[in-house]
Protein backbone atom coordinates (compact mmCIF):
# COMPACT_ATOMS: atom_id res chain seq x y z
CA UNK A 1 0.00 0.00 0.00
CA UNK A 2 1.06 3.56 -0.53
CA UNK A 3 -0.05 6.61 0.60
CA UNK A 4 1.48 10.48 -0.42
CA UNK A 5 1.85 13.11 2.27
CA UNK A 6 1.38 16.54 1.06
CA UNK A 7 3.34 19.13 3.57
CA UNK A 8 4.93 16.00 5.07
CA UNK A 9 8.22 18.22 5.88
CA UNK A 10 5.96 19.68 8.15
CA UNK A 11 5.04 19.19 12.02
CA UNK A 12 2.13 16.97 11.75
CA UNK A 13 3.13 15.60 8.31
CA UNK A 14 6.61 14.15 9.87
CA UNK A 15 4.57 12.81 12.83
CA UNK A 16 2.63 11.10 10.30
CA UNK A 17 5.60 9.82 8.50
CA UNK A 18 7.17 8.40 11.75
CA UNK A 19 3.27 6.79 13.19
CA UNK A 20 3.22 4.88 9.20
CA UNK A 21 6.70 4.09 9.25
CA UNK A 22 6.58 2.25 12.69
CA UNK A 23 3.06 0.87 12.56
CA UNK A 24 2.70 -0.53 9.11
CA UNK A 25 3.96 -2.20 5.86
CA UNK A 26 2.99 0.83 3.68
CA UNK A 27 5.46 2.98 1.52
CA UNK A 28 5.61 6.30 2.51
CA UNK A 29 6.05 8.78 -0.08
CA UNK A 30 6.18 12.96 0.81
CA UNK A 31 5.49 15.88 -1.21
CA UNK A 32 7.34 18.77 -0.13
CA UNK A 33 8.68 21.96 -2.07
CA UNK A 34 12.65 21.68 -3.21
CA UNK A 35 13.57 24.45 -0.68
CA UNK A 36 11.81 22.53 2.25
CA UNK A 37 14.44 21.95 5.58
CA UNK A 38 14.44 18.54 6.11
CA UNK A 39 15.10 18.30 9.94
CA UNK A 40 12.14 17.10 10.69
CA UNK A 41 12.66 14.30 8.47
CA UNK A 42 15.95 13.70 10.47
CA UNK A 43 15.18 9.96 11.66
CA UNK A 44 14.44 8.90 8.01
CA UNK A 45 17.22 10.76 6.10
CA UNK A 46 19.19 6.88 5.78
CA UNK A 47 16.02 5.20 4.96
CA UNK A 48 15.25 8.05 2.48
CA UNK A 49 18.35 7.77 0.83
CA UNK A 50 18.02 3.81 0.18
CA UNK A 51 14.63 4.09 -1.22
CA UNK A 52 13.52 1.56 1.72
CA UNK A 53 9.90 2.45 2.00
CA UNK A 54 10.30 6.56 2.50
CA UNK A 55 10.27 8.19 -0.80
CA UNK A 56 10.30 12.32 -1.48
CA UNK A 57 8.95 14.00 -4.67
CA UNK A 58 8.65 17.75 -5.57
CA UNK A 59 5.38 19.21 -5.21
CA UNK A 60 3.96 22.75 -4.91
CA UNK A 61 1.09 23.72 -4.14
CA UNK A 62 0.90 26.65 -6.44
CA UNK A 63 2.18 24.48 -9.57
CA UNK A 64 -0.77 21.87 -10.99
CA UNK A 65 1.93 20.30 -13.23
CA UNK A 66 4.11 19.42 -10.29
CA UNK A 67 0.87 17.72 -8.33
CA UNK A 68 0.10 15.97 -11.98
CA UNK A 69 3.74 14.45 -11.84
CA UNK A 70 3.57 13.25 -8.47
CA UNK A 71 0.45 11.77 -8.08
CA UNK A 72 0.75 9.63 -11.46
CA UNK A 73 4.27 8.55 -10.45
CA UNK A 74 3.26 7.67 -6.68
CA UNK A 75 -0.78 6.52 -7.47
CA UNK A 76 -1.59 6.17 -3.91
CA UNK A 77 -4.15 3.76 -1.86
CA UNK A 78 -4.29 6.65 0.64
CA UNK A 79 -3.85 10.57 0.83
CA UNK A 80 -3.01 13.07 3.62
CA UNK A 81 -3.37 16.68 1.78
CA UNK A 82 -1.79 18.63 4.86
CA UNK A 83 0.39 21.24 3.09
CA UNK A 84 -1.23 24.70 3.22
CA UNK A 85 0.09 28.22 4.27
CA UNK A 86 -0.95 27.18 7.79
CA UNK A 87 -0.58 30.54 10.40
CA UNK A 88 -3.44 32.43 10.64
CA UNK A 89 -1.60 35.68 12.05
CA UNK A 90 0.40 35.99 8.97
CA UNK A 91 -2.77 35.29 6.69
CA UNK A 92 -3.67 38.73 7.34
CA UNK A 93 -0.54 40.29 5.74
CA UNK A 94 -0.83 37.87 2.50
CA UNK A 95 -4.34 37.07 2.39
CA UNK A 96 -4.27 36.22 -1.29
CA UNK A 97 -1.59 33.83 -1.15
CA UNK A 98 -2.75 32.41 1.41
CA UNK A 99 -6.09 31.66 -0.57
CA UNK A 100 -4.38 30.56 -3.35
CA UNK A 101 -1.90 28.06 -1.79
CA UNK A 102 -4.89 26.54 0.44
CA UNK A 103 -8.63 26.46 -1.75
CA UNK A 104 -6.63 26.30 -5.70
CA UNK A 105 -3.69 24.01 -3.87
CA UNK A 106 -6.24 22.08 -2.62
CA UNK A 107 -8.56 21.98 -6.07
CA UNK A 108 -5.55 20.87 -7.72
CA UNK A 109 -4.56 18.04 -5.37
CA UNK A 110 -7.59 16.89 -6.07
CA UNK A 111 -8.13 17.21 -9.10
CA UNK A 112 -4.49 15.40 -10.13
CA UNK A 113 -6.38 12.57 -7.64
CA UNK A 114 -9.72 12.15 -9.59
CA UNK A 115 -7.51 11.83 -13.30
CA UNK A 116 -4.89 9.28 -11.70
CA UNK A 117 -5.80 7.93 -8.60
CA UNK A 118 -9.73 8.22 -8.31
CA UNK A 119 -10.01 5.00 -6.03
CA UNK A 120 -7.97 6.36 -3.13
CA UNK A 121 -9.09 7.13 -0.04
CA UNK A 122 -8.15 11.00 0.84
CA UNK A 123 -7.98 12.79 4.35
CA UNK A 124 -8.26 16.51 3.42
CA UNK A 125 -7.05 18.64 6.30
CA UNK A 126 -9.55 21.64 7.12
CA UNK A 127 -8.94 23.40 10.71
CA UNK A 128 -11.52 24.29 13.82
CA UNK A 129 -10.66 27.70 12.35
CA UNK A 130 -13.46 27.73 9.99
CA UNK A 131 -15.98 28.05 13.01
CA UNK A 132 -14.31 31.05 13.95
CA UNK A 133 -15.93 33.29 16.28
CA UNK A 134 -18.48 30.59 18.31
CA UNK A 135 -21.03 32.02 20.69
CA UNK A 136 -20.59 30.49 23.98
CA UNK A 137 -23.98 28.85 24.12
CA UNK A 138 -22.51 26.98 20.86
CA UNK A 139 -20.17 24.95 23.16
CA UNK A 140 -18.80 22.29 22.71
CA UNK A 141 -18.97 23.13 19.03
CA UNK A 142 -20.25 20.44 16.85
CA UNK A 143 -19.59 19.37 12.93
CA UNK A 144 -23.09 21.41 12.36
CA UNK A 145 -21.73 24.40 13.74
CA UNK A 146 -22.21 27.23 11.57
CA UNK A 147 -18.91 28.46 9.76
CA UNK A 148 -17.68 32.08 11.10
CA UNK A 149 -13.85 32.24 10.22
CA UNK A 150 -12.50 35.24 11.59
CA UNK A 151 -9.24 35.15 9.32
CA UNK A 152 -8.63 34.84 5.78
CA UNK A 153 -6.02 31.50 6.86
CA UNK A 154 -9.94 30.42 8.22
CA UNK A 155 -11.36 31.49 5.19
CA UNK A 156 -9.25 29.81 2.89
CA UNK A 157 -9.73 26.55 5.53
CA UNK A 158 -13.50 26.84 4.82
CA UNK A 159 -13.37 26.83 1.22
CA UNK A 160 -10.91 23.68 1.74
CA UNK A 161 -13.33 21.95 3.92
CA UNK A 162 -16.18 22.31 1.08
CA UNK A 163 -14.12 21.48 -2.03
CA UNK A 164 -12.86 18.11 0.04
CA UNK A 165 -16.76 17.20 0.06
CA UNK A 166 -17.33 18.68 -3.20
CA UNK A 167 -15.25 16.02 -4.71
CA UNK A 168 -16.95 13.55 -3.13
CA UNK A 169 -20.76 14.32 -4.12
CA UNK A 170 -19.65 15.35 -7.62
CA UNK A 171 -17.15 12.87 -8.33
CA UNK A 172 -18.02 9.65 -5.85
CA UNK A 173 -14.47 10.30 -4.20
CA UNK A 174 -13.71 8.84 -0.76
CA UNK A 175 -12.69 12.24 0.06
CA UNK A 176 -13.45 13.02 4.10
CA UNK A 177 -12.61 16.44 5.80
CA UNK A 178 -11.04 17.16 9.16
CA UNK A 179 -11.59 20.04 11.80
CA UNK A 180 -8.84 19.47 13.90
CA UNK A 181 -8.68 21.73 16.88
CA UNK A 182 -5.51 23.33 18.79
CA UNK A 183 -2.59 20.07 18.29
CA UNK A 184 0.98 20.27 19.20
CA UNK A 185 4.18 19.27 20.05
CA UNK A 186 7.54 18.91 19.47
CA UNK A 187 8.75 20.28 15.81
CA UNK A 188 5.82 22.60 16.25
CA UNK A 189 6.39 26.05 14.42
CA UNK A 190 7.49 29.18 16.44
CA UNK A 191 4.50 30.96 14.64
CA UNK A 192 2.15 29.22 17.15
CA UNK A 193 1.50 31.16 20.48
CA UNK A 194 2.72 27.75 22.73
CA UNK A 195 5.65 27.17 20.73
CA UNK A 196 6.38 30.78 20.87
CA UNK A 197 6.60 30.36 24.62
CA UNK A 198 8.30 27.23 24.67
CA UNK A 199 10.96 28.91 22.53
CA UNK A 200 10.82 31.93 24.51
CA UNK A 201 11.56 30.29 27.66
CA UNK A 202 14.27 27.86 26.07
CA UNK A 203 16.07 30.85 24.95
CA UNK A 204 15.75 32.85 28.27
CA UNK A 205 16.97 29.53 30.29
CA UNK A 206 20.42 29.96 27.76
CA UNK A 207 21.12 33.43 28.62
CA UNK A 208 19.99 34.71 25.04
CA UNK A 209 17.44 36.84 25.33
CA UNK A 210 16.33 38.58 28.51
CA UNK A 211 13.45 37.15 30.92
CA UNK A 212 10.53 38.29 29.27
CA UNK A 213 8.26 36.39 27.46
CA UNK A 214 5.90 38.58 24.86
CA UNK A 215 2.81 37.08 24.32
CA UNK A 216 -0.48 38.05 22.47
CA UNK A 217 -4.14 37.24 23.65
CA UNK A 218 -3.95 35.55 26.60
CA UNK A 219 -7.95 35.31 27.02
CA UNK A 220 -9.14 32.55 24.11
CA UNK A 221 -9.91 29.44 25.20
CA UNK A 222 -8.57 26.03 23.15
CA UNK A 223 -8.87 22.81 23.74
CA UNK A 224 -5.20 20.81 23.33
CA UNK A 225 -4.47 17.62 21.95
CA UNK A 226 -1.10 16.09 20.91
CA UNK A 227 0.39 16.04 17.49
CA UNK A 228 0.81 12.35 18.14
CA UNK A 229 -2.46 11.18 19.23
CA UNK A 230 -3.72 13.21 15.94
CA UNK A 231 -1.76 11.42 13.47
CA UNK A 232 -3.24 8.12 15.00
CA UNK A 233 -6.62 10.03 14.53
CA UNK A 234 -5.80 10.53 10.91
CA UNK A 235 -4.71 7.24 10.18
CA UNK A 236 -7.79 5.80 11.48
CA UNK A 237 -9.83 8.10 9.60
CA UNK A 238 -8.72 6.27 6.39
CA UNK A 239 -8.76 2.76 7.36
CA UNK A 240 -11.77 2.29 9.83
CA UNK A 241 -14.47 2.00 7.64
CA UNK A 242 -14.00 5.50 5.43
CA UNK A 243 -17.04 7.26 4.62
CA UNK A 244 -16.95 8.93 1.41
CA UNK A 245 -18.19 12.95 2.16
CA UNK A 246 -18.03 12.65 5.71
CA UNK A 247 -16.58 15.62 8.02
CA UNK A 248 -15.32 15.27 11.88
CA UNK A 249 -14.20 17.43 14.39
CA UNK A 250 -11.16 16.22 16.19
CA UNK A 251 -9.35 17.02 19.27
CA UNK A 252 -8.53 16.78 22.88
CA UNK A 253 -9.91 16.76 26.11
CA UNK A 254 -8.06 19.51 28.10
CA UNK A 255 -9.38 23.05 28.27
CA UNK A 256 -7.65 26.10 29.10
CA UNK A 257 -7.06 29.80 28.46
CA UNK A 258 -3.37 30.57 26.54
CA UNK A 259 -2.94 32.00 29.88
CA UNK A 260 -2.71 29.19 32.12
CA UNK A 261 -0.91 27.49 29.16
CA UNK A 262 1.82 30.05 29.57
CA UNK A 263 1.68 29.46 33.24
CA UNK A 264 2.33 25.50 32.73
CA UNK A 265 5.30 26.08 30.35
CA UNK A 266 6.90 29.07 33.08
CA UNK A 267 6.29 26.73 35.81
CA UNK A 268 8.73 23.60 34.01
CA UNK A 269 11.27 26.39 34.12
CA UNK A 270 14.43 26.42 36.52
CA UNK A 271 13.88 30.33 35.42
CA UNK A 272 9.94 30.91 36.64
CA UNK A 273 10.63 33.01 39.54
CA UNK A 274 12.46 35.58 37.19
CA UNK A 275 10.49 35.26 33.72
CA UNK A 276 8.23 38.37 33.14
CA UNK A 277 4.71 38.68 30.87
CA UNK A 278 4.83 41.38 28.35
CA UNK A 279 2.01 41.57 25.76
CA UNK A 280 2.92 41.94 22.44
CA UNK A 281 0.51 44.28 20.35
CA UNK A 282 2.15 42.74 17.08
CA UNK A 283 1.09 39.27 18.30
CA UNK A 284 -2.89 40.53 18.45
CA UNK A 285 -4.57 39.61 15.66
CA UNK A 286 -7.45 42.04 14.04
CA UNK A 287 -10.09 39.24 14.79
CA UNK A 288 -9.59 36.08 17.14
CA UNK A 289 -11.24 32.70 17.06
CA UNK A 290 -11.46 32.54 21.23
CA UNK A 291 -13.57 29.93 22.14
CA UNK A 292 -12.19 26.69 20.48
CA UNK A 293 -13.82 23.88 22.31
CA UNK A 294 -15.06 20.40 20.32
CA UNK A 295 -17.48 18.01 20.27
CA UNK A 296 -15.46 15.00 19.21
CA UNK A 297 -18.72 12.42 19.59
CA UNK A 298 -18.70 11.73 16.24
CA UNK A 299 -15.52 10.68 15.13
CA UNK A 300 -14.67 8.72 18.09
CA UNK A 301 -17.70 6.66 18.39
CA UNK A 302 -17.08 5.72 14.42
CA UNK A 303 -12.96 5.46 14.59
CA UNK A 304 -12.91 4.60 18.62
CA UNK A 305 -9.72 6.89 18.53
CA UNK A 306 -9.71 8.93 22.05
CA UNK A 307 -6.50 10.77 23.43
CA UNK A 308 -3.57 8.95 24.62
CA UNK A 309 -0.73 11.89 25.89
CA UNK A 310 -1.88 13.76 28.87
CA UNK A 311 -1.82 17.18 28.19
CA UNK A 312 1.46 18.25 30.80
CA UNK A 313 3.67 15.54 28.47
CA UNK A 314 2.88 17.62 25.28
CA UNK A 315 4.01 20.67 27.13
CA UNK A 316 6.84 19.28 28.73
CA UNK A 317 7.86 17.58 25.13
CA UNK A 318 7.41 20.93 23.40
CA UNK A 319 9.50 22.60 25.92
CA UNK A 320 12.27 19.98 25.48
CA UNK A 321 12.24 20.50 21.86
CA UNK A 322 12.79 24.14 22.19
CA UNK A 323 15.90 23.75 24.88
CA UNK A 324 17.14 20.89 22.13
CA UNK A 325 16.82 23.04 19.27
CA UNK A 326 18.67 26.03 21.06
CA UNK A 327 21.18 23.81 22.24
CA UNK A 328 22.21 22.46 18.91
CA UNK A 329 22.80 26.40 17.43
CA UNK A 330 25.38 27.94 17.39
CA UNK A 331 23.82 31.25 18.47
CA UNK A 332 20.10 30.60 19.31
CA UNK A 333 17.23 31.31 17.29
CA UNK A 334 15.53 35.01 16.94
CA UNK A 335 12.49 35.42 19.54
CA UNK A 336 9.49 35.21 17.95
Amino acid sequence: MRALITGVTGMVGSHLADYLIDNTDWEVHGMLRWRSSLDNLGRHIGRINRRDRFFCHYGDLRDSQSIDTVIRAVKPDFVFHLAAQSYPKTSFDSPLDTYETNIQGTSRVLEALRLHAPEAVIHVCASSEIFGRVPQDKLPINEECTFHPASPYAISKAGTDMIGRHYAEAYGMTVMTTRMFTHTGPRRGDVFAESSFAKQIALIEAGLIEPVVKVGNLQSLRTIADVRDAVRAYYLLVTVMPVAGAYYNIGGTFTCTIGELLDDLISMSPERDKIQIEIDPERLRPIDADLQVPDTRKFTSHTGWKPQIPYKKTMQDLLEYWRSRVASSENGFLSR
